[in-house]
């Protein structure tokens, strides 16, 4: 039976003509967008860019948003901007979940979750500890003792 292998999206492996050819467009648009911040590539020790499959599908979805529903390259960018940050932010949940399953029933009923994500189980009555901003309460009303 063969190793699988799994092939790292991430990995910068489109020169810029290539990665053209694959989004449909011309090399000095994918220029134009490195230097506004659409499309980040990676470079090479002479500067060269690299995208990855995963540049290329943001270059499809930019050249969507752009001609088919009409949006100008701020738009663009900033539906970009807050898609990568809902995709941040449902990371930090997903790690406060995994956490939140880790807990007895008894420590899931009340804690507290900084910036960081670090939490910490409550006592019925006890506030969190403030540590350098602000601290999430949450506690489920339909477990009621």
């Amino acid at each position: 039976m063969a190793a699988r292998h799994r092939i790292d999206e991430r990995a910068p492996v489109y020169v810029i003509s290539v990665a053209a050819e694959l989004s449909g467009m011309h090399p000095q648009t994918l220029r134009q967008y490195d230097r506004i911040g659409l499309v980040t590539p990676r470079r090479t020790r002479g500067r060269g860019r690299r995208y990855s499959v995963v540049d290329v599908a943001r270059l499809r979805e930019i050249q969507q948003l752009s001609q088919e529903e009409g949006i100008n390259l701020a738009g663009i960018k900033r539906i970009l901007e807050l898609q990568d940050e809902v995709r941040a932010l449902n990371g930090q949940l997903d790690g406060v979940r995994e956490t939140l399953d880790s807990l007895s029933p008894a420590q899931r009923r009340v804690f507290s979750a900084d910036r960081d994500g670090q939490i910490s189980a409550l006592r019925r009555g006890e506030r969190p500890q403030r540590r350098g901003g602000g601290a999430l309460v949450l506690w489920d009303p339909q477990r009621r003792r």
